[in-house]
């Protein structure tokens, strides 16, 4: 993935400094502005997904004003979380030499993607060597954000909520789409929680909550626990019609999955009639977005 660069950042700053150069009094000295090196970005941060093996990060350096030689810049890293140079990331270049006359280069961070399909992600302090010192409030650091690809270990059940207009069910015949909507969702342990779904059935029926488990990212499991006072058992079969529906797991052991990189969640479950009994068709909604 490469970043883009706004050319008016870079403009508005040469301007800011010729126009106080043009706003002097006629008896005042003229100022020369300091040549400056910077990251041109703002906020001076980024973030590095590495999508494929081959995604790269592009870094832009500028310069507040042209040099009459070429201008060496030299770029030092550091990394609070441990990322280290060769083994999860690599720099196309370590010095940036901008031509006479010239005021922008750039170099690229390369993300050893192998490295961080397990969910791994760090931060990498890029310095521009010696810019510190100067008075200049431009950026002299740059905070790039590093992560591999959509993990399914890493969960952010807030994530989950809001509407999934793309829901389609399955009980005997397919039905849909119509929109469920996630309602609620609770963190119980770091790889476990619940999220309350409303308009299952679409047919009025109350929120059901469903158990999330990642423990295993490879095999993301939804049950849930019985469920009573759900809805009108009418709204299954007219027999019913007044009852009240419960849910459970299926007694056939198959259980729901979800996916938080694709936005899907899956819900398998077995519908019954409070205190009567329990359908043998399984009961499956797919909800997505």
């Amino acid at each position: 993935m490469r970043n883009k660069f706004n050319h008016l950042y870079l403009a508005l700053a040469l301007f800011t400094m010729l126009a106080g150069l043009v706003g002097c009094k006629k008896d005042e000295g003229m100022v020369v502005p300091e040549q400056v090196p910077f990251f041109l970005a703002k906020p001076a941060s980024g973030n590095y997904s590495i999508a494929t093996p081959t995604s790269v990060f592009k870094v832009l350096v500028g310069l507040t004003t042209p040099s009459s030689t070429d201008r060496t810049i030299n770029i030092s890293v550091s990394s609070p979380s441990g990322a280290v140079a060769g083994t999860h990331y690599n720099l196309s270049k370590t010095s940036i030499v901008i031509p006479a006359g010239k005021v922008l280069d750039s170099f690229e961070v390369r993300g050893v993607q192998s490295q961080y399909l397990t969910g791994r992600r760090d931060t990498l302090q890029l310095r521009i060597d010696g810019a510190e010192t100067s008075k200049s409030l431009l950026a002299s650091t740059f905070n790039l954000f590093v992560s591999g690809p959509c993990f399914e270990g890493s969960v952010n059940l807030n994530a989950f909520l809001g509407a999934y207009p793309g829901t389609i069910e399955e009980f005997g015949t397919p039905y849909g789409p119509y929109t469920t909507t996630v309602t609620a969702v609770n963190q119980t342990s770091p790889t476990t929680g619940t999220i309350t779904v409303s308009n299952i059935f679409d047919a009025g029926w109350n929120p059901v909550t469903f158990n999330l488990d990642w423990t295993d990212p490879a095999n993301r499991i939804i049950t849930l626990t019985q469920q009573s006072n759900i809805g009108d058992a009418g709204t299954i079969n007219p027999t019913y019609s007044g009852q009240d529906i419960s849910v459970r797991n299926h007694s056939n052991g198959q259980r729901g999955t979800f996916s938080i990189c694709n936005q899907t969640i899956t819900i398998r479950m077995q519908l019954g009639v409070t205190g009567l009994g329990w359908f043998n068709t399984m009961y499956t909604l797919n909800m997505a977005r």
